[in-house]
């Protein structure tokens, strides 16, 4: 055997060595968590359970048949105080809720950030928005967030009678903090809600959410 020969033989073990290596290490690194791929518009909306500011747990799969809106929301958050203080939030829940609609308001705020509430806090201030949604879920380690990819509050998704998303942005098309802003805004939500019900095609079924960034752990 040549050197020219030994040399590339040795070059070849070495690729070869290294190749395994590279192989059995990746085979090691751990799973991607869950939240890695978040829920897409058009497919299935990811199940979860979160517990209730009462306790009970709450899944989304026990909705299926009924079309539901999910709101990200930190009541600290300016943007969010916007569609609140405003009356806008509360009077889309109650117009949603009144026509069969399921409204499951998320806290994704982790112990000691902005916006973590404890149930009791939760429930107070439901009551002193006149809020209406179905129920106030306290995601405080993020499971539901992350699996969504909720990114900011107000964040906001419907899912269809199919469990289907549908759709995934922003409340409306008025980036801003200003309560002025809300009478003139094109309400995504509201377009989405209106155009299930009628059996058709959301019309704009992803936008980029604003506001303030969820506080996860």
């Amino acid at each position: 055997m040549t050197a020219e020969e030994l040399t590339r033989r040795r070059f070849l073990t070495r690729a070869a060595a290294g190749a395994l290596v590279a192989g059995t290490a990746a085979a090691l690194l751990p799973a991607r968590p869950a939240w890695a791929a978040p829920a897409k518009v058009g497919e299935a909306a990811p199940g979860f359970t979160v517990n209730a500011t009462n306790g009970s747990p709450v899944s989304l799969v026990s909705y299926k048949g009924k079309v539901v809106v999910l709101e990200w929301t930190n009541h600290e958050c300016p943007y969010v105080r916007k569609h609140y203080e405003s009356g806008n939030m509360q009077g889309l829940q109650r117009e949603a809720t009144g026509q069969g609609v399921v409204w499951l308001t998320l806290i994704s705020s982790s112990e000691g950030t902005q916006g973590y509430v404890t149930p009791p806090q939760a429930d107070e201030l439901t009551a002193s928005r006149k809020a209406a949604p179905t129920a106030v879920l306290l995601d405080s380690k993020g499971v539901a967030g992350k699996l969504y990819g909720a990114t900011n509050t107000p964040h906001m998704y419907v899912v269809d009678k199919a469990g289907m998303l549908v759709y995934a942005g922003a409340i409306d098309d008025r980036p801003t903090s200003r309560r002025a802003d809300v009478p003139g805004a094109n309400n995504y939500v509201r377009a989405a809600l209106d155009a299930v019900a009628a059996g058709q095609p959301v019309k704009t079924p992803i936008t980029r959410a604003y506001g303030c960034t969820v506080k996860y752990s």
